[in-house]
């Protein structure tokens, strides 16, 4: 797993993330199954990068705690809808770089969200 990326780098990688979703959704069949799942892990994947984005604009601690805390949920609900998309058998192999990618963002933000947790009671104590 790779370590935490500086900001710019993670901007581009949600960036990335979400750009490749878009293109996986694109190849997705048309039936309704797959392009109600689809679109239920367009908006989220395509959030991610959007939540961080407004973090790095944050006005305080408790902003930008807000704000990957949205992301994270965002990387969590697009890591569910992979899943589902996967077992239900709608998209073979292409899926997977999807879903390690999800998985390494959720770590990020999860250890992101730590951190900035951890500054803000070191900051009021």
């Amino acid at each position: 797993m790779r370590t935490l990326s500086s900001a710019p780098d993670l901007v581009a990688r949600t960036k990335a993330f979400s750009l490749a979703t878009i293109r996986f959704y694109s190849r997705l069949p048309k039936d309704t199954a797959s392009q109600v799942l689809g679109r239920q892990l367009l908006r989220s994947a395509t959030s991610v990068g959007a939540q961080y984005r407004e973090a790095q604009r944050a006005k305080s601690i408790s902003d930008f705690i807000s704000k990957t805390e949205g992301a994270l949920q965002e990387v969590d609900e697009a890591g569910y809808w992979l899943e589902l998309i996967q077992e239900s058998g709608l998209e073979g192999d292409a899926i997977a770089p999807l879903r390690e990618e999800a998985g390494q963002l959720l770590a990020i933000f999860v250890a992101i969200t730590r951190k900035a947790k951890q500054t803000k009671l070191q900051k009021a104590g």
